[in-house]
């Protein structure tokens, strides 16, 4: 982990130069209010994990609850497993429900009680179910055998595809179990609410998740969402879910969803509300360091962008990226995976987003959502390299980054930097050379509030040194001058529970003490706002200090 200066609002180093003494470079970002580029969706309010069972443990529905604040019923959470075989106990990379087995005589028999209560979880704070008809249960599956896994990080991936991975023995059971499951979603939480829903199927059908064809998956999705139509006409669905941008395999299913014969009923394709793909980064350890990889989840996106744009049945259609994280897998551990306790995480996650805007951009495309598939591990080592929000209850830094971004509404307008990394450069490169300075903004006329979203990053995590920035605001209304200023920071020293812990001499049981504190660590942090200096001609500026890492946001209020 990098050791830095830390982030001011009034723009003087709080602390001494970063490690090497190098001296701060200086950074010009010019907000224009007047120069709308788009919309501001709230695309980062998607959250998901592979074990479902999580969120109904204490940790775990302490964590919903707090994504449940960040924009109360607008949070969705998908998550895998949630029709897989078993009594509800979580382990890594698995859950289960136990929604269907069959008697001795092959009758179907549903048990909503588990499912209901991660459900019931969601929804009491805030969270809105993303919904995956996944995996298969073992009395369904055409190879049952084995069935759970046994797998711990270390082991091969592909140990945890077992029979959930393969497709129904009867594919009318297939869709019976779709519809029976949104029906009782439906009498349970009324039609108003499950028509709030997405509805997918499976997860990543072109790679290890799908053991069959993929004209078997085409057929699999057409029988579940049949099914899930009969109960509910207007239920919101789509897919593929693909890893990547899915290439030829995400052509075929649109080309059968537009004017492909349905397996289900033999109409004329299928019902598709939204697309999605999922897009990740790929992390490396160089020399002695985490190198990140933040150009291959930025082309994944923009290969997805480009297929979906390229079909004018679809181009306008909603994309909800359905897993979009730094690296591929959560519940990993080992050495390039470094970046997930501290900031390097929460600076990629900022930059990385504002791309997401760009890249929607760049091919006229509309993003709904991106889903970042990280929650928490119950009953785990502190800080224990897994890709998550929280530890033992207590959040890290990349949490606060969504924090930052709930308070954000609006339209984007025109951001220029001097120390911006183009989108092409970092499509192509990531973010090797200098780092990237950059800002995503956005203006809300009628609240009277601008807010500017400021980061540093690099791909490599070493020190560096300091940005010293330089804001400047134009065309603004006439009494933005005289606007109240508010400061976020995330950096070594705030909104950090990892430093914090570690000052603590990492203890692998805090006391009750300890907790709070680190507790109050991991929240948003407010600091000291800078001055804001009117300027001629409608415009103002002020200053900052940005460390490398460290994410900033300043919200204007007039």
């Amino acid at each position: 982990m990098i050791i830095a200066g830390l982030s001011s609002c009034s723009g003087q180093a709080a602390s001494s130069a970063p490690e090497g003494g190098a001296a701060a470079f200086p950074v010009a970002i010019e907000i224009d209010a007047g120069r709308v580029v788009g919309e501001m969706p709230p695309v980062w309010r998607f959250f998901g994990a592979d074990e479902p069972n999580y969120a109904t443990m204490p940790d775990g529905q302490k964590l919903i609850g707090e994504l449940g604040k960040l924009r109360p019923h607008q949070v969705y959470f998908r998550a895998h497993n949630l029709l897989c075989t078993g009594d509800g106990t979580a382990a890594l990379k698995w859950g289960s429900t136990n929604i269907y087995t069959e008697d001795a005589e092959g009758h179907a028999v549903y048990n909503w009680k588990i499912v209901d209560d991660i459900f019931d979880t969601y929804l009491a704070r805030g969270v809105r179910p993303y919904v995956q008809l996944g995996f298969m249960p073992k009395a369904l599956s055409i190879n049952p055998e084995p069935y759970q896994h046994t797998w711990a990080p270390g082991l091969k991936y592909e140990k945890i595809m077992t029979g959930w991975a393969y497709p129904p023995k009867d594919y009318d059971k297939w869709r019976e179990l779709a519809y029976q499951w949104t029906r009782h979603c439906v009498e349970r939480y009324g039609r108003a609410e499950v028509e709030q829903w997405y509805w997918e199927v499976w997860n990543e059908p072109n790679g290890h998740y799908w053991k069959a064809t993929p004209e078997e998956f085409r057929k699999l999705h057409d029988y579940a969402i049949d099914g899930v139509r009969r109960a509910l006409p207007t239920a919101r669905v789509g897919g593929p879910h693909t890893a990547g941008s899915g290439g030829q395999f995400h052509r075929d299913f649109l080309e059968h969803c537009i004017r492909g014969v349905n397996y289900a009923n033999g109409g004329t394709g299928t019902p598709l509300d939204f697309i999605s793909f999922h897009a990740k980064g790929a992390p490396t350890f160089v020399g002695d360091h985490v190198r990140m990889g933040i150009s291959s989840q930025l082309t994944a996106i923009d290969k997805g962008f480009a297929i979906v744009a390229s079909y004018p049945e679809t181009k306008n259609k909603p994309i909800v990226l359905g897993e979009s994280d730094p690296d591929g897998c959560a519940a990993c551990q080992g050495p390039q995976l470094g970046y997930r306790n501290g900031t390097l995480y929460s600076s990629y996650t900022a930059a990385s987003f504002a791309r997401k805007y760009q890249l929607a951009d760049k091919h006229g495309v509309n993003l709904e959502g991106a889903v970042t598939w990280a929650f928490e591990f119950e009953n785990q080592p502190w800080f224990a390299g897994f890709r998550a929000l929280a530890t033992n209850g207590v959040d890290l830094p990349v949490l606060n980054v969504f924090r930052l971004f709930a308070k954000m509404d609006g339209r984007r307008v025109l951001v220029n930097s001097t120390r911006e990394v183009p989108l092409d450069t970092m499509l192509k490169e990531g973010v090797r050379g200098e780092a990237d300075v950059s800002a995503l903004a956005a203006f809300e006329a009628g609240k009277r509030r601008i807010s500017v979203l400021l980061w540093h990053y690099h791909d490599d995590d070493v020190a560096g040194p300091d940005a010293r920035v330089e804001v400047l605001l134009k065309a603004l209304p006439g009494e933005a001058d005289k606007a109240r200023v508010t400061c976020y920071v995330i950096d070594q020293e705030h909104s950090n529970a990892f430093t914090a812990w570690k000052k603590l001499g990492s203890p692998i049981e805090p006391t009750s003490a300890e907790y709070k504190q680190l507790e109050a660590a991991g929240q948003l942090a407010e600091v000291a706002a800078p001055a804001l200096t009117a300027r001629a001609g409608g415009a103002a500026s002020l200053h900052v200090t940005l460390p490398r890492q460290a994410v900033s946001l300043l919200v204007l209020q007039w």
